[in-house]
């Protein structure tokens, strides 16, 4: 059997339930037709580059699938014809990556340099409303002349 990568993006407006369930439909077909999903990924909801279907955003879910050349085909037709999926695309790859794919990866190291800048208290968060601390950018107009 041959290694694939599918990966489908689910419109903005779904509930998180919804996107799992499309997964579970894909890695049900899958197993039905002789094959196995080795790793199931849900990368999130990110914005698109450009809008699809009226979609700024998506859920991304990738599957990395053991299985024949006919599974392929039968995931790739449900999806076609699913209103919830408005892309995807599989790609036949030579191994499985093993742990996490580098989208998962950049989600964690983007995770960590959030909580650092939290701790720093340099976010424009924690000043509030307070405009009169102008930093290194100088008094305002009105203190000039005061």
């Amino acid at each position: 059997m041959a290694l694939y990568e599918h990966v489908f993006l689910a419109r903005q407006d779904l509930a998180q339930a919804q996107v799992d369930t499309l997964a579970e439909n894909a890695s049900k077909i899958v197993t039905d037709h002789g094959g196995r999903v080795v790793k199931t990924e849900n990368w999130g909801l990110r914005s698109l580059a450009y809008r699809i279907a009226k979609n700024r955003k998506a859920h991304y879910v990738m599957l990395e699938i053991d299985a024949p050349g006919e599974t392929v085909a039968e995931i790739e037709r449900q999806a076609g014809i699913n209103e919830d999926i408005i892309r995807y695309m599989t790609v036949r790859v030579d191994e499985l990556e093993q742990g996490p794919t580098v989208m998962m990866r950049k989600q964690e190291r983007d995770r960590e340099r959030r909580a650092d800048r939290g701790e720093r208290g340099g976010d424009r968060g924690e000043r509030g409303g307070d405009r009169g601390d102008r930093g290194d950018r100088g008094p305002r107009r009105e203190e000039e002349f005061a």
